[in-house]
């Protein structure tokens, strides 16, 4: 089966609408067309013009990302910053993300995610409960201190 040739016009029109689905860092995009087959200069000229029409913000990207990880996954700080450096967000970016997230509400999920994990952990001794606790949060991508914090009030 011969794979299709597609030009820049073409190129850069598939990812205006891959873009305009939803928001896009510039790895993503770079990804996509890559699998497209096209040539190295295309898909950064193509990069070029759809961040000059607004197409593709890595910070507007970043800022969503880590709204949306932290809202509907519960994801913590240190989960969502290892995935926007492996999509190779600058730490600027990074940074303006980091603001996104309210600090009240952020140890507030720490708090609830914790109960939670503690009520399917009745009967445990107290000392594996904080183990298994820890690492969930851990897991999620909690900071320690935080981590440390709440469990050590919530389990005596």
């Amino acid at each position: 089966m011969e794979k299709k040739i597609y030009t820049y016009t073409q190129a850069l029109q598939k990812a205006q609408k891959y873009c305009a689905y939803q928001e896009r860092c510039q790895q993503e995009v770079r990804e996509n067309l890559s699998g497209l087959a096209l040539d190295d200069n295309i898909i950064e000229a193509v990069i070029a013009e759809l961040v000059n029409h607004n197409f593709l913000n890595e910070e507007r990207f970043s800022c969503a990302y880590a709204r949306g990880k932290f809202k509907n996954n519960d994801w913590g700080w240190i989960k969502i910053e290892n995935e926007l450096r492996q999509r190779k967000i600058s730490s600027y970016c990074i940074s303006k993300a980091k603001k996104e997230i309210d600090k009240d509400i952020y140890q507030e999920t720490i708090v609830l995610l914790a109960t939670k994990k503690l009520k399917e952990l009745k009967g445990e001794n107290p000392y594996i409960q904080k183990g298994k606790i820890s690492r969930y949060l851990a897991g999620k991508g909690f900071e320690m201190d935080f981590i440390i914090q709440v469990v050590d009030k919530l389990v005596q």
